[in-house]
């Protein structure tokens, strides 16, 4: 595998000579939306290297019980009784080593696949990680703005890996055009954390093809309605890879269980990737109870009550004119922009509100912040206090 090298910054136009102490960019590296050679969604990120490993819970990490938890994507009020007892009852058989056939089988019905598509992994994190190692690439891209765990996992398995940084201005919409032809690794999620975009199945399959893999990151999709626009349980594009997380909807990431989805021969790659026994035989129980007919209802009336809950979100933060927020949002969550949003947000953290900063994603800068989506309640109470510090 090539050594890794970083990422190198978006040009301008007309810039024909990198920058002093800095190498030119290669061809096809860290394209704009709709390959236009243009700068960054805002002025600075190209001149600083967002921090990969920066996520949500570092937000909440030794706070107090009295602060609203606004930058974890996790369902409120999870797990539900029933899946706690599933869990509980697994625990009987600790003795022994884990047995995921069960599951396997379960998470393949759910999908309508054969098992030899399915891999179970300890969260969708392991399954980006597992990617880096087994998939052989030499001109991995990684889209942006989006979850920065796949970028980070193919750095430390030693790629040199190109940005598409997709624009604000268009609503972070995603054009094949620009992937860079020569790109035989893709990462894009669907919808996308943190902005909310919900790419058309019919775009993300243009992307397709023989000799590349690509990768679709699906850990929110159960949040939305029908799942519509899903790519979980094709068959009939090539090198597709599709993950899914058990994490968000059903409360376990503390548990760590997802699951990866891909032709046999990509899923046997990467369970040689994997360390016997990588998924506990509680995180099993969990994945096959997430699998039955009452769970997968249960999660399709949550990702209803979760599209009311954004749409009053979206209203309350309306009434601030200083404020936009990126959409259509289609996710459990909201990406805005404002003025000194990092200001903002330690004044937030004040008055009891924990919100998700966005520097740390490539692409974005200081003045974004990602929110989660609360019931109607919370969304005022944040909303009162949003007024008070932005006044």
């Amino acid at each position: 595998m090539p050594a890794h090298t970083g990422s190198a910054p978006l040009r301008t136009p007309g810039e024909d000579t990198p920058p002093p102490g800095r190498k030119a960019p290669s061809p096809g590296r860290d394209a704009p939306s709709h390959g236009r050679e243009a700068p960054p969604t805002e002025p600075g990120p190209q001149h600083h290297e967002p921090d990969l490993r920066h996520h949500g819970d570092a937000e909440v990490r030794g706070a107090d019980d009295g602060l609203t938890d606004l930058a974890v994507n996790v369902r409120t009020g999870t797990p539900p009784a029933w899946l706690k007892a599933e869990i509980a009852a697994s625990l009987g058989g600790l003795a022994a080593y884990p047995d995921g056939r069960a599951a396997r089988r379960a998470v393949a019905a759910r999908h309508g696949l054969p098992v030899e598509r399915v891999l179970l992994t300890s969260g969708a994190a392991e399954a980006f990680v597992l990617i880096a190692r087994a998939v052989r690439a030499r001109r991995p891209v990684v889209v942006h703005p989006q979850f920065t765990e796949p970028e980070a996992a193919l750095r430390d398995a030693g790629h040199d890996v190109g940005r598409v940084l997709l624009d604000a201005h268009d609503g972070f919409r995603l054009d094949p055009a620009a992937v860079p032809e020569e790109a035989d690794l893709v990462v894009v999620g669907n919808p996308t954390n943190p902005t909310s975009v919900l790419h058309p199945a019919d775009t993300l399959a243009l992307l397709a093809r023989p000799g590349r893999t690509l990768v679709v990151d699906e850990a929110f999709m159960d949040a939305v309605p029908g799942e519509r626009e899903a790519l979980a349980g094709r068959t009939d594009l090539p090198g597709l890879v599709v993950l899914r997380s058990l994490t968000k909807t059903w409360g376990l990431a503390g548990l760590r269980i997802g699951y990866v989805l891909a032709a046999p021969d990509t899923v046997a790659s990467l369970e040689r990737a994997q360390p016997l026994w990588p998924v506990s035989s509680p995180a099993l129980a969990a994945a096959e109870a997430c699998c039955t007919p009452r769970a997968l209802a249960e999660a399709e009336a949550a990702a209803g009550e979760i599209a009311v809950d954004r749409a009053h979100l979206l209203a309350r933060l309306g009434e601030f004119g200083q404020l936009r927020a990126a959409g259509p949002a289609e996710g459990p969550f909201v990406l805005i922009r404002l003025p000194d949003a990092d200001a903002v947000r330690t004044a937030l953290r004040a008055r009891g509100f924990a919100v998700r900063r966005g520097d740390t994603f490539p692409g974005l800068g200081p003045g974004w912040l990602r929110l989660a989506v609360r019931d109607r309640a919370t969304t005022d109470r944040f909303a009162a206090a949003l007024g008070k510090v932005l006044r």
